[in-house]
């Protein structure tokens, strides 16, 4: 029996909405097909966007959404996507598969595209490629309803109001695709770029600087000394997969359990990486006002075979859903530092939510542990602790079990919980402590094998289900949770 406390009387934080992230980049079938299908497309859509993306994703209660990259961001220039279609340049994609791609997915579509689905823009500038002045214009072209060059061709080409745009990133992964710089150089090119970039009106932008790839600490140094007192969001990006490279990624969906095993360690790597982080900003920000932006994360693993492997499709298995729900707890633990979090990628790349095929969708076990959690957003974390308990494979070992808790604005309680081990339960007596509760329910997310999946000809083979095994008595919850399952608990 594994104890465990959830202390309603010690609030640690605001769990940020924006946790729950997205990240949508012109790569492979995630922005066409994925969400852009056209206007004249038989399959329904608003003004060219997918109606039954936009269902699931407001269903899903998606806070923010990043675009357009990633690498692409600092290759595209804005100005090229926008006014009639019939006028917009094509372009290469040199980054992913050098294909021809029209641009009639650009500024207008995207913002709205995020008025569409609820979500706030978080728009990623072309750092690398780009000019101060095109992103200096490209802020005023959307937030600026002062009568300038910019705004007179935003009227011209249909927007008559600016859109609130409050987060903007000064560059992407400068220290790779974005130009290969050091973080000296980066830190001054960022000091530069950002001061150019206004608040218009009530528009104030939230700048996020370019932070660190995985482990690469001094990165963070640097730029946390450097030009810290410049940004108010720091990112970082760290992928499910090896850290080398070089080694190759394994199968989405053709996996034994030692590959469960090391893919669940290199998830819980995430601790580390944002404790270590989080150590060097404490340093500089004792205040804790730069907020950790994590705005890639997920696995990264080979192609489905037979697809282009520029397009990075893969599809999700129970495994994901683990991944995801590691992660966000984490992300939720730390709530006083991050602020932010955009998992890779939205639609048909990478860990995604949803997976397309022309005028079919359906829902992957990541997009199911989004939906269960997203009753922490805006909640306040609750001090939790949980004794340790380890799954074990071969000589090594990890937690068998994740959590995080919080209250809501109504006063119920949320418990989510991962069992990492695919072979054994684990009995957990958690104590309420100061907490006026009356009744439980709960969820599940689980199945009988480790890759089980959502498929065009099976789309509800890993959904969620009402989880019974849960007892509420005088302040003592008992539950049982089932292996390789992710589970929430709701009291009030």
């Amino acid at each position: 029996m594994v104890k465990m406390k959830v202390k309603a009387g010690i609030k640690k934080g605001i769990i940020n909405k924006n946790i729950y992230g997205h990240f949508a980049e012109h790569l492979g079938r995630c922005i066409y097909e994925g969400i852009w299908v056209g206007k004249e497309s038989t399959i329904p859509n608003i003004n060219g966007i997918r109606k039954d993306v936009i269902d699931a994703l407001k269903e899903m209660k998606i806070p923010i959404l990043r675009w357009p990259g990633g690498c692409f961001a600092d290759n595209y220039h804005w100005m090229e996507g926008i006014g009639p279609y019939e006028e917009r340049p094509s372009m290469i994609n040199t980054n992913w598969g050098g294909v021809t791609e029209n641009n009639h997915f650009g500024t207008h579509e995207f913002l709205e595209f995020c008025e569409l689905i609820g979500a706030e823009p978080y728009i990623s500038g072309n750092l690398g490629s780009g000019t101060v002045r095109e992103m200096q214009q490209w802020v005023e072209y959307i937030a600026s309803d002062g009568d300038s060059p910019m705004t007179k061709l935003r009227k011209k080409n249909g927007r008559e109001k600016p859109w609130n745009l409050k987060y903007f990133a000064v560059g992407n992964e400068n220290w790779g695709c974005g130009g290969q710089m050091r973080p000296e150089y980066y830190a001054d090119e960022y000091r530069r770029y950002a001061t150019y970039l206004k608040d218009y009106g009530d528009n104030k932008l939230y700048k996020i600087a370019c932070g660190a790839n995985a482990d690469d600490y001094q990165w963070t140094e640097v730029l946390m000394q450097n030009a810290g007192k410049y940004m108010d969001g720091l990112s970082l990006h760290y992928y499910t997969m090896p850290l080398d490279w070089s080694l190759p990624k394994g199968s989405a969906v053709d996996f034994n359990e030692k590959e469960w095993f090391d893919v669940l360690k290199m998830t819980l790597f995430m601790e580390e990486l944002i404790e270590k982080n989080i150590k060097i900003m404490d340093k500089y920000d004792k205040d804790k006002r730069i907020g950790l932006i994590v705005d890639e994360w997920g696995a990264w693993y080979q192609v489905e075979p037979g697809t282009n492997p520029s397009f990075l499709y893969q599809q999700n298995t129970l495994r994901d859903a683990l991944i995801a729900g590691i992660n966000l707890n984490i992300f939720n633990n730390n709530c006083d530092r991050i602020q932010m979090a955009n998992i890779a990628q939205m639609i048909n790349v990478l860990q995604s939510v949803i997976l397309t095929d022309e005028h079919k969708m359906i829902l992957t076990p990541t997009y199911h542990v989004f939906k269960m959690f997203s009753v922490h957003q805006g909640s306040e974390l609750l001090e939790t602790e949980l004794e340790e308990t380890y799954y074990h494979y071969g000589d090594d070992k990890i937690a068998q079990l994740s959590a995080s808790s919080s209250m809501d604005s109504e006063g119920k309680i949320h418990i989510s919980l991962c069992n990492l081990d695919p072979n054994n339960e684990v009995e957990i007596n958690c104590e309420l402590v100061d907490a006026n509760t009356g009744k439980i329910s709960a969820s599940i997310l689980t199945s009988k094998e480790m890759n089980a999946r959502n498929t065009f000809e099976e789309p509800e083979a890993v959904t969620v289900k009402t989880f019974t095994n849960v007892e509420l008595k005088n302040n003592q919850l008992y539950t049982c949770i089932p292996p390789k399952s992710v589970v929430l608990l709701t009291i009030e």
